[in-house]
């Protein structure tokens, strides 16, 4: 089927329906999200182990491609906190000790690699990618990333260098290295983090981290940090970037960082796509947010950027502002520009505590023990998944801590499967209702002689047993003579289940007890027709529903009254 070119160009589709009264908010959403982006941008390259300059060309091209072929119309793409530690983490397997050339350009061909597993994966329709990790394991996952850049900003923000080794031994070496504290370098920060949180607290609305990079800029230069031992940004080249030609050699060594951070990328920017649209605008498409963000990646590791995605705090920057369209994302492309080719020379005066400060002040945010708390107190087992990928993270590292996170989700889902609950329902008197027996309700009807038991999801190979064993203490409890299974819930029955259904059936009747079914759905009710256990049970033994079976039951067992 040929698509319409709509389709995979979302910009020509808001171009054509473009307002005039659309582009005031659109500009002025821009600039607001450029004086968030920029600089932060700046900053998470330096996570990276790579040049201020990097941030801004990532701030630039792939907001571009995906400001044309996205389907969300707030979303900011450039890169985030997590995406930065990532790469930080796999630029250091793949080019360990390597110079900034050899970073610059193994950055460049990881965000290609990227990119290409994302538009990979529009092509094959894996849309469904971005539900991969739950939420609760997500919140372990940023949290031990927000824990890991802090400690890893930590030797700038006070002026001193260790040997990064891994978390627990890179905390004892900086401990070890306090008394060899910069005292200029460590007030630069204290300075730097009272005014990013104070501006953030009392002015919401003013760009934060710009004003206070432009503080310490203006510090810099005023002040002479860089003679008082301040370490710097240093020069950057000025001007727009260049083709870059990724180092195919590295490919084979790269990958599977690569697909855990296509993973990441893909899931913040749908994530942040997701809670910032609104009813008015067009539903977001999966298949084409992993073409734009995979393509939006090729063309910046092309020119030279490192890997990138949406990101939640400058999308909501951009949203809150009244963006309106894609444009407003052009416009902070625009800014990005506007800083490579007017004010390299000032950035070059920029500390390194105070990019250190912009980062830790925004990585401080994924650290969320209230959510810890929330996910215990609705969910223990859940919380538990949050706290296995935290530990993950910490201990084994970012990119093996996503593949703990993915494992950990899919662990999630297997438990689930497996274990099923399973009730003995009664009726609630006076009425057709039907619902688990429990202390709270001690009026429900019940009959004598008949159990009604109900388990939900799909019954199949892993889950079977474990039902049954946890049916068959209910049925030794009460020694029934019908045992009535609701299979209202039930929306499929493997084949591996039904033979032990059948077996069960067998070993229920050899004890003078009654097999009944009801409330199946016409593809289980046509898989257990076409089974052994369909001729043995018949139509006398299976039940449009429950209220059709214990009326059956009331009639043909005399006597048989509700309790």
């Amino acid at each position: 089927m040929n698509r319409n070119p709509l389709d995979l160009i979302p910009s020509i589709a808001w171009l054509r329906a473009y307002q005039k009264d659309w582009l005031r908010p659109d500009v002025l959403a821009g600039l607001t999200a450029a004086a968030v982006v920029v600089p932060k941008a700046m900053a998470y390259a330096t996570i990276a182990g790579l040049p201020v300059q990097i941030g801004l060309y990532t701030a630039f091209v792939p907001m571009v491609i995906y400001a044309l072929l996205g389907t969300s119309r707030p979303l900011s793409v450039s890169t985030t906190t997590t995406i930065a530690i990532l790469t930080a983490a796999e630029l250091g397997a793949a080019v360990p000790g390597g110079g900034t050339a050899e970073l610059v350009t193994a950055g460049a061909t990881l965000a290609l690699l990227v990119g290409a597993m994302l538009v990979l994966a529009s092509v094959l329709r894996f849309g469904f990618i971005a539900n991969f990790i739950s939420e609760p394991v997500l919140t372990g996952f940023k949290s031990a990333i927000g824990l890991v850049i802090v400690v890893d900003q930590l030797p700038k923000l006070l002026g001193v260098h260790i040997d990064k080794t891994g978390f627990f031994r890179d905390i004892l070496a900086i401990v070890g290295q306090l008394p060899h504290t910069s005292l200029v370098t460590f007030a630069l920060t204290v300075v730097m983090l009272v005014l990013i949180f104070g501006l953030e607290r009392f002015t919401p609305r003013a760009p934060a981290p710009l004003l206070a990079l432009a503080v310490a800029i203006i510090a810099s230069g005023l002040l002479g940090l860089p003679g008082a031992g301040v370490a710097t940004v240093g020069s950057i080249p000025t001007g727009l970037p260049a083709v870059a030609w990724p180092n195919l050699d590295l490919i084979e060594v790269m990958w599977p960082g690569a697909a855990g951070i296509a993973l990441m990328s893909f899931t913040e920017s749908i994530a942040a796509a997701r809670a910032f649209s609104e009813p008015r605008e067009p539903r977001l498409v999966p298949n084409q947010e992993l073409l734009a963000v995979g393509l939006a990646n090729v063309a910046g590791g092309l020119f030279g950027s490192m890997p990138a995605g949406g990101g939640t705090t400058q999308t909501a920057v951009n949203r809150r502002a009244g963006a309106r369209t894609q444009l407003a994302e052009l416009v902070t492309a625009a800014g990005a520009v506007a800083t490579l080719l007017l004010l390299a020379p000032m950035i070059a005066l920029l500390p390194q505590a105070a990019l250190a400060a912009v980062v830790v002040a925004y990585s401080v945010d994924l650290i969320r023990p209230v959510e810890f708390r929330e996910i215990r107190h609705v969910r223990r087992t859940e919380f538990y998944w949050a706290v296995v990928a935290f530990a993950g993270v910490v201990l084994l590292g970012t990119l093996k801590g996503i593949l703990v996170a993915v494992i950990v989700s899919l662990l999630a889902l297997v438990h689930q499967a497996y274990s099923p609950p399973v009730y003995a329902l009664g009726r609630k008197r006076g009425t057709d209702v039907f619902r688990p027996l429990s202390r709270e309700h001690p009026d429900d009807e019940t009959w004598p002689g008949l159990l009604i038991l109900r388990t939900e999801g799909r019954v199949f190979f892993a889950n079977a047993q474990r039902i049954g064993e946890q049916m068959w203490p209910l049925v030794k409890q009460t020694q029934p003579s019908v045992v009535l299974i609701d299979c209202s819930a039930v929306f499929d029955i493997e084949y591996t289940a039904l033979k032990m259904l059948i077996e069960a059936e067998a070993k229920l009747r050899s004890e003078g007890i009654l097999l009944w079914m009801a409330a199946l759905n016409p593809e289980a009710l046509a898989v257990v027709r076409h089974s052994k256990l369909g001729e043995t049970l018949g139509r006398e033994r299976l039940f449009f529903n429950l209220q059709a079976a214990v009326e059956h039951y009331r009639q043909t067992a005399p006597g048989q009254a509700a309790r």
